[in-house]
């Protein structure tokens, strides 16, 4: 089991866990903020299982089949986490809105902000694991699985302190149980955008996307570099699909030059991108000086 399958299972373990613990003490404490909460991190096992399918899948080598790798499998799992969190956020804010106008009583709240502060906890220490090796790994699943934890953190901060304030205001004589369906309907938003920037992120490589200004502005410099007193280069397209980056384009050398001479300057310009770039696939088309 590679590294990055290894993160995922501890993503999968961590929110198995904290989902039973959620489940628990949302039904003890009819705190729907809780329940809203325990949905999330249901989403984030999902999400996290998701992953750790994808990077397991996209790490195969290429076959007959796939002549291009299995890389976009990563953009794939992207795109359905980030489907299934737009469903949760509509079904938590349905949920809280429903009782937003039928109020009941939250039992247990010191319980419930303990269970928030520990989910907070336990996401904040995971989901920075991810991050690391999702950078680490150009992984595209594994940034999004950690994107789902970092999301968890803060709404988890956000509900437990919403019910930290219903229990202080009790102490004082109010009686601010509406408090509750509000932050779930707040976490329900962020997780919306959350989702929102998850799906764009992860779709646009399956459209054939092309790299950001940063990546193509790097891939000028090198080829620059390498063959500074040429026309230069044309055509240049590229496109990614998970952490791969693929970069072809044509490049213009003099008529005189031996074919021996143009493959060592292809082969520099090559090294030069994938040292800037990681996991860069590039395809150079070699075409004379004065070629319509």
């Amino acid at each position: 089991m590679n590294r990055k399958s290894r993160a995922a299972l501890l993503s999968i373990g961590s929110n198995i866990t904290l989902i039973i613990m959620k489940v628990i003490v949302g039904v003890i404490s009819g705190s729907v903020s809780i329940i809203s909460e325990a949905i999330h991190s249901g989403m984030d096992l999902v999400a996290a299982m998701i992953a750790f399918f994808s990077v397991r899948k996209s790490d195969a080598p290429p076959d007959e089949r796939h002549p291009y790798g299995h890389d976009k499998i990563e953009n794939i799992s992207g795109v359905i986490e980030a489907v299934l969190i737009l469903i949760a956020s509509g079904w938590i804010i349905i949920e809280a809105v429903r009782k937003l106008f039928n109020p009941g009583d939250i039992e247990g709240i010191g319980l419930g902000f303990m269970v928030m502060l520990a989910s907070a906890l336990v996401n904040w220490i995971v989901s920075g694991h991810l991050y690391r090796v999702a950078k680490e790994e150009d992984s595209v699943a594994l940034a999004a699985d950690a994107l789902h934890l970092k999301a968890d953190v803060l709404t988890s901060l956000g509900v437990g302190f919403g019910l930290f304030g219903i229990w202080a205001a009790s102490h004082f004589g109010y009686n601010l149980y509406f408090l509750d369906p509000v932050v779930a309907i707040g976490v329900a938003i962020f997780i919306t955008r959350e989702a929102i920037e998850m799906l764009n992120h992860a779709f646009q490589p399956l459209v054939d996307h092309s790299l950001s200004e940063e990546e193509l502005a790097i891939t000028a410099e090198v080829i620059r570099q390498f063959r500074p007193e040429s026309d230069g280069f044309h055509d240049l397209r590229t496109r990614r699909a998970g952490r791969r980056r693929h970069i072809d384009f044509h490049l213009t050398l003099p008529r005189e030059m031996t074919v021996g001479e143009s493959h060592t300057i292809c082969d520099q310009i090559e090294r030069g991108i994938e040292e800037r770039l990681p996991y860069a696939v590039v395809l150079i088309h070699v075409e004379p000086e004065g070629h319509p």
